[in-house]
């Protein structure tokens, strides 16, 4: 009876320690994974990306986005949604973002950031690829944003003016064709700025307007024999479907000029403009200093772009007849 005694004890005290033994490896694996939970939910954010369409510019303002964030240490899962130029989709996409809560938003245009505003009063919104945030009634003021969105714009006080100038000095238009989608209010904000340019010049305007890609072949064919030089602004419908425009401008030697230098990359002739890459990098940095460093949107100003150039595309110039001025080494950079 003893033995048994002393045997059971033996077995008891053989199990409270493999007891403790295990719960010793449990808590330390629980620490860890609790650690790491807690450094997940500290340092690991989800951003809800909400873009209008597909194309280079906004592409490129998307790739600098993560870029910023990466740099600044965060670990970020994306959820990369594209509207395909559709409102209705851009509402829903804006409305499931809200509903999974999201750490912040990520509007890549005009018409996203209007969706997500429509969408939560509460998640951050950081946007960029905007043209007019104050005129959109997204922010209140450029330097005082409120509410709980904030981002970097894509217009240049002197972007605009600067291409109407140059056109005007420099070759012998007496019409600017413009094609645009007159349901994007920042394509009419930047039309009402090409019309004060040319009132300062005795160049008219020829306008076409479409209301999705499809249109935009027939509308830059409708300027055809209207415009001597086309001019296309930051329109996403338009620049979604550039190689339609750059095509009929090629066909009949009508100089293209762009709203950015991606377009001008993919076959434009010039523009006045800077790399979207940047503007996205600054709208990263504003969402960094949001999730990293607990600011609101509302401290944060909206941003203008920087490093406004000229560029001339020699390809794009051989294949619209237009013949390159030595004058214009001293005012451009140059891509092939």
């Amino acid at each position: 009876m003893l033995e048994k005694l002393k045997s059971f004890k033996a077995i008891a005290a053989a199990g409270v320690m493999g007891a403790v033994l295990l719960s010793g490896c449990g808590s330390e694996s629980t620490n860890g994974d609790s650690g790491s939970s807690d450094n997940e939910k500290e340092d690991s954010f989800k951003v809800g990306v909400t873009q209008i369409v597909e194309h280079p510019s906004l592409d490129a303002a998307l790739e600098g986005f993560k870029e910023a964030l990466e740099e600044e240490g965060l670990e970020v899962s994306y959820d990369v949604q594209i509207a395909q130029g559709d409102q209705n989709n851009n509402q829903s996409i804006a409305n499931n973002f809200a509903g999974d809560g999201v750490d912040l938003i990520f509007a890549n245009s005009t018409p996203s950031a209007l969706s997500a505003l429509n969408a939560t009063k509460d998640i951050p919104i950081v946007f960029t690829s905007v043209t007019d945030p104050v005129g959109a009634q997204l922010v209140k003021s450029m330097e005082t944003p409120d509410g709980n969105i904030t981002g970097t714009t894509d217009t240049h006080p002197d972007a605009i003016p600067n291409m109407v100038k140059f056109i005007d000095e420099q070759f012998d238009a007496g019409t600017v064709g413009v094609i645009y989608n007159s349901g994007e209010q920042n394509s009419e904000v930047q039309i009402e700025k090409v019309k004060e340019a040319l009132s300062s010049t005795d160049m008219k305007l020829a306008e076409a307007t479409v209301s999705n890609s499809s249109e935009v072949k027939q509308a830059a064919e409708s300027l055809v024999g209207k415009a001597d030089v086309i001019y296309i602004i930051t329109d996403n419908t338009v620049v979604s479907a550039l190689e339609s425009v750059i095509q009929v401008s090629n066909d009949n030697d009508i100089p293209l000029f762009v709203g950015e230098l991606d377009s001008v990359k993919r076959g434009g002739f010039a523009a006045y403009g800077f790399d979207y890459k940047d503007i996205g990098y600054e709208a990263g940095a504003m969402a960094a200093q949001i999730l990293k460093e607990g600011k609101k949107p509302s401290e944060l100003p909206v941003q203008y772009p920087q490093n406004l150039k000229l560029v001339i595309n020699k390809k794009a110039a051989e294949e619209m007849g237009i013949e390159l001025k030595d004058e214009w080494n001293g005012l451009a950079e140059f891509v092939e």
